[in-house]
């Protein structure tokens, strides 16, 4: 029964990835706003859905390592992972807009997290804690964060790579993107039911099913959407995807769940929050010094490669 969960759920992953792709990027042609302002709030919102779903029900059940796992690996995955896939199928060309600001956002809401989740260090506490105050502030940096994209979109100028976009009808469009949404999060639903199962029947901890089998399967819409982008020629939705997901998980998704309830860290420890700012980084120096703003193959071959030392590391050190 759990295998059938796995692969149903990858199927509707898949499907819910391609229609969502093609009904955002035509209503971002339509409404003349840049694919990368949609990338960061419509497509962004609807592939972190199971990420919110999985932290907030994880948290309410007394889950931390899970709702907090999830988040830190999914952001993980998303980065090395995803990114590395995704240039493998087609380079990432990365705008001079994204490159100085979209990163280093994303760079600055790991180190955020990294503060917040190091009371013991900081603070003398007994224990590390996002507690309810953290929630509060991380939801502050996710209203700027909506704020500047907004502000983005009114000052957006249209560019020819808009004329690539297949054009929907309204109605169909919006057929497209409610579909590919429900796809996606019933699909992310059914994969992590099926994963977490077998991980839980093979006596692996919560922090790792958090970090990896979790943060993979909620990861996935972000996967298939980003490369199915990639294909259809439109980068700025893969890499804006991206990004706009890493910065709903930590301060949308992280800053829910812990306002709902403080979420205490027991197996997430700073080698996993060190290596999330340090993924972001290194993307931002691949795409600030090699290759004229575009992540190659080569280098998609690298984050993929970091993805799978640091998995192997884990296990290693658990």
């Amino acid at each position: 029964m759990d295998i059938l969960l796995l692969i149903g759920g990858l199927i509707l992953i898949l499907l819910g990835a391609n229609g969502l792709t093609d009904g955002a990027a035509s209503v971002a042609m339509r409404f003349r706003i840049s694919p990368m302002v949609i990338g960061l709030t419509i497509v962004a919102f609807g592939t972190s859905a199971p990420e919110l779903t999985v932290s907030i029900s994880s948290a309410l059940k007394g889950s931390a390592d899970i709702a907090i796992g999830n988040v830190v690996g999914s952001n993980l995955f998303n980065t090395l992972m995803i990114v590395g896939c995704t240039a493998l199928v087609a380079p990432i060309v990365i705008t001079r807009n994204t490159l100085r600001k979209e990163i280093p956002l994303c760079i600055l809401s790991s180190i955020v997290l990294l503060i917040c989740a190091n009371d013991v260090f900081l603070n003398g506490s007994k224990v590390n804690v996002l507690s309810t105050t953290d929630g509060l502030l991380l939801l502050c940096f996710f209203l700027i964060f909506l704020g500047y994209t907004f502000s983005m979109a009114s000052n957006n100028t249209p560019t020819g790579e808009e004329e690539e976009i297949r054009q929907l009808p309204t109605w169909k469009a919006t057929l497209y993107i409610v579909g590919g949404l429900a796809g996606l999060i019933f699909g992310g639903e059914w994969f992590i039911q099926g994963a977490t199962n077998i991980a839980r029947n093979m006596g692996i901890s919560e922090s790792i099913i958090g970090l990896t089998l979790v943060a993979g399967g909620t990861s996935l819409p972000e996967l298939a959407t980003s490369i199915v982008a990639a294909l259809k020629k439109n980068p700025e939705i893969a890499i804006g995807n991206v990004i706009g997901s890493n910065l709903f998980n930590i301060f949308f998704v992280l800053g829910c769940s812990a306002s709902i309830t403080p979420l205490y860290l027991a197996g997430i420890t700073n080698f996993d929050l060190l290596s999330l700012v340090a993924a972001g980084i290194l993307l931002w120096l691949f795409g600030l010094f090699f290759a004229k703003r575009t992540i190659t193959r080569i280098e998609g071959s690298i984050l993929v490669l970091s993805y799978v030392a640091y998995t192997a590391i884990l296990i290693y050190i658990s």
